[in-house]
């Protein structure tokens, strides 16, 4: 009977793609092309943006994958500097940098059992709005949100997308956390609510805190 083979690491898929392995690609791709498209998605606001960003990832990934540095930043972390790069290049060739393209995550199409309609539109509505400020913000800050708050990256690893000290992660995440709130409160006080929809709490819009150091 064969022995079940154990979980190939995103380190060891990386260097299998580094020696020429089309089938690590395939497998990496298959792992963490979502958090890629989630980052993508996140930093542009548009679906198409995304989804080319995240085949460019990709491509990269082949060409470069021998530049990964075990050890140094996980996985994810190094891909998410990829799209990083990638994204800037798009928008800053599209002057896109403040699209509020309203193609939402095809992925949050999933639907609740017996859901109270009203409940279902305002938690829709408050998604929607922390799209749009996120997407409001000046892109250094809309970067550390996105890395720290949305891909759940450490400081580390976040600086190391950056190319910054972990003391600047740390205080351009406060600030981009005051930035946010303010700019999602602005966007509530000047959208009508839904007719019979409950009100929006203001405190229930702001990113979590999930950053570790």
């Amino acid at each position: 009977m064969t022995e079940p083979q154990p979980p190939t690491s995103d380190d060891q898929l990386l260097a299998s793609i580094a020696a020429g392995a089309a089938e690590a690609v395939a497998a990496l791709f298959r792992r963490r092309q979502a958090d890629v498209y989630r980052f993508a998605l996140h930093m542009s606001g548009a679906t198409q943006v995304a989804e080319d960003v995240t085949q460019d990832v990709f491509l990269i990934v082949m060409r470069d994958a021998a530049r990964y540095e075990p050890g140094r930043s996980t996985v994810t972390a190094w891909l998410c500097g990829i799209a990083r790069n990638c994204v800037r290049q798009r928008l800053e060739r599209d002057g896109r940098w403040e699209s509020l393209d309203d193609g939402a995550d095809a992925g949050d199409s999933r639907t609740a059992v017996d859901a109270d309609p009203l409940d279902d539109l305002a938690r829709h509505e408050r998604v929607a709005m922390l799209r749009r400020a996120v997407i409001a913000l000046p892109v250094r800050y809309r970067e550390v949100v996105v890395l720290c708050d949305l891909e759940e990256l450490s400081y580390a690893e976040a600086a190391d997308v950056l190319g910054c000290a972990i003391g600047t992660v740390r205080s351009r995440l406060h600030r981009a956390r005051m930035m946010l709130a303010a700019k999602v409160v602005a966007l509530r006080d000047a959208t009508p609510a839904a007719s019979g929809a409950p009100q929006v709490e203001e405190q229930t819009l702001p990113l979590q805190k999930r950053c570790m150091a």
